[in-house]
């Protein structure tokens, strides 16, 4: 049985997909907005969606477990452990499904995945300063056009524009 090998010379949206965003925010108070739950539950999740459930334990090893809602009442749990963490520049963690408990499940565990989804993925989110506002650039180790077909791309998407809603009221 053939393998398939990996291909170092890959374009970059082959193996991940990646977002940029500017927020008229300082750095630090966007850092925060990630990493206290008292703001993050304020905008995660896609549009519509809610946070009804969010644990960080902010330092390398630390484990963050959220709930997110959707409009219809479908709780999505998901996991992730920080590997990285360099305040205010900084976060680097996995991205697994879990159950409420916040054990890893397989992504087959919610109905509809898509089956390439993998079991866990790496997100790098970095903070840099841009004149009194926040350059905000997130790479999720999964391919654009994965990204793309899951709406995990739009979800994101839509999740950096509450992000924006949110730091605007603050």
């Amino acid at each position: 049985m053939a393998t398939k090998k990996s291909n170092t010379a890959t374009k970059p949206a082959e193996r991940e997909m990646a977002i940029t965003r500017i927020f008229d925010a300082p750095r630090e108070l966007v850092f925060k907005a990630w990493t206290e739950p008292e703001h993050l539950v304020q905008w995660w999740g896609p549009k519509g969606f809610t946070t009804p459930h969010c644990k960080i334990e902010l330092r390398p090893g630390g484990v963050f477990h959220y709930c997110m809602r959707s409009p219809e009442g479908r709780d999505y749990w998901g996991r992730g452990v920080y590997r990285e963490i360099v305040a205010p520049e900084k976060l680097v963690y996995t991205d697994t499904f879990s159950d409420p408990e916040g054990n890893p499940v397989e992504p087959a565990y919610y109905d509809g995945m898509d089956p390439e989804w993998p079991s866990e993925s790496l997100v790098t989110v970095t903070f840099s300063e841009q004149g009194g506002k926040t350059k905000v650039t997130l790479h999720h180790g999964v391919s654009e056009s994965l990204a793309k077909r899951t709406g995990a791309k739009q979800g994101w998407t839509e999740m950096l524009e509450r992000l924006a809603d949110y730091l605007a009221r603050l």
